[in-house]
């Protein structure tokens, strides 16, 4: 009887280190990691069409954390228009921008004044985000996720020498 409290003991010990674990941010803020399934959701797009990631199984996806009040998520979104969402839209690639906690209006708003094409959803009480990183993180950042729903790059803010392996990352998993 003793040696079975020990041993249920150990496992509800470990049990609980590794659900910690999980949900510990990491210095980015992040709650996922590289090699992690990407947690799904349903999300509205601002045209009222919804998107499930999971039904995206299959295609590369980019997920872009953004909001209307962020400038370095502004300053970001004409270099994913050009540099991927131009350049790979054609060939498999999914880009959708997740506005954190704004109305539509704010989403299109935002998406007027960066002169984006790229679909933008919106994340009400900002629960999508709080699946991928902390919800008391900033945005400004971006989360590729392979065909089988792995996540495969994960950026923080907009920093050129990352920006640009996400981008090499994108062309090396559509080729």
């Amino acid at each position: 009887m003793v040696m079975k409290k020990i041993i249920l003991s150990f496992l509800l010990s470990v049990f609980c280190i590794a659900l910690f674990a999980q949900a510990a941010p990491d210095d980015r803020g992040y709650i996922v990691k590289l090699g992690d399934k990407a947690p799904d959701f349903e999300m509205e797009l601002t045209d009222g069409t919804k998107v499930k990631l999971s039904d995206l199984k299959g295609q590369v996806v980019m997920l872009q954390f953004t909001a209307s009040w962020c400038g370095v998520c502004r300053k970001e979104m004409p270099h994913i228009e050009e540099q991927i969402w131009q350049a790979y839209k054609d060939k498999g690639l999914q880009v959708f921008g997740v506005d954190r906690d704004e109305p539509v209006k704010k989403a299109l708003e935002l998406k007027e004044d960066t002169k984006i094409t790229y679909s933008i959803g919106l994340d009400p009480g900002a629960d999508i985000f709080g699946l991928y990183a902390d919800k008391q993180a900033g945005v400004t950042r971006n989360v590729l996720i392979d065909r089988d729903g792995k996540i495969i790059f994960l950026t923080r803010l907009f920093n050129e020498e990352e920006f640009a392996a996400l981008v090499k990352r994108i062309g090396e998993e559509l080729e």
